[in-house]
């Protein structure tokens, strides 16, 4: 059944690692899905619908944790990582850091400093679906529009009046105002401020802007 619990997934080519990890996390209340391998996470986590975050080993055979992360990003996955080592260094901690992870450890690492990073982490990830889950909304909507609307939708953002895009577009004041009423009426918002707002958060440009 959904839920909007929490989970933390772990991912480690170490059996003994994900059981007493799986016996930590389970301690402290929390839902906890194991997985030998990278390739195994991504085969059965196909859709976040609930705030999760991922603790993952560095070196694993086959896709390494380093490039899970790559993996995630590039699906605009909003899964907060936490990575643990027994082989990592300064470089590869500060990529890691850089690219969004919540905390690096070295194994043998304290659980009391697991259990701050894995609460982090969680506060994050549910930060990051309401964001993911916002954007998807917004997106849904702008597939409403027609490839005219959403061609006017970028001069509205843009702060173009009525003349203006009529002018721009060569066609008639009276069609922008149609079209107005329907991009207004389709993304469910009243003024062109919050039209503003709405395509900020899912990467509009206006029109006019570089891409």
């Amino acid at each position: 059944m959904p839920t909007d619990e929490p989970i933390v997934y772990v991912v480690d080519d170490d059996v003994s690692i994900r059981d007493s990890l799986s016996l930590l996390l389970q301690s402290a209340a929390y839902d906890v899905q194991t997985f030998a391998s990278a390739k195994e996470f991504l085969d059965a986590v196909t859709d976040l619908q609930r705030p999760a975050c991922l603790i993952s080993d560095v070196k694993m055979p086959g896709i390494s944790g380093l490039d899970l992360q790559d993996e995630l990003e590039a699906a605009a996955c909003p899964l907060p990582m936490i990575f643990i080592t027994g082989h990592g260094d300064i470089p590869m901690s500060v990529k890691a850091i850089k690219k969004g992870a919540v905390e690096f450890l070295p194994k043998p690492f304290d659980d009391g400093t697991l259990l701050a990073a894995v609460k982090e982490a969680l506060t994050k990830g549910e930060q990051n679906l309401t964001r993911h889950n916002e954007k998807s909304h917004i997106r849904q909507r702008l597939d409403t529009l027609t490839p005219r609307e959403r061609e006017i939708l970028t001069y509205l953002i843009a702060g173009l009046l009525n003349k203006q895009i009529a002018y721009e577009l060569d066609i008639a004041e009276r069609t922008v105002k149609a079209h107005r009423k329907q991009v207004m009426v389709k993304m469910g918002v009243d003024s062109i401020a919050e039209l503003v707002r709405l395509t900020e958060k899912a990467g509009i440009k206006p029109a006019g802007t570089s891409p």
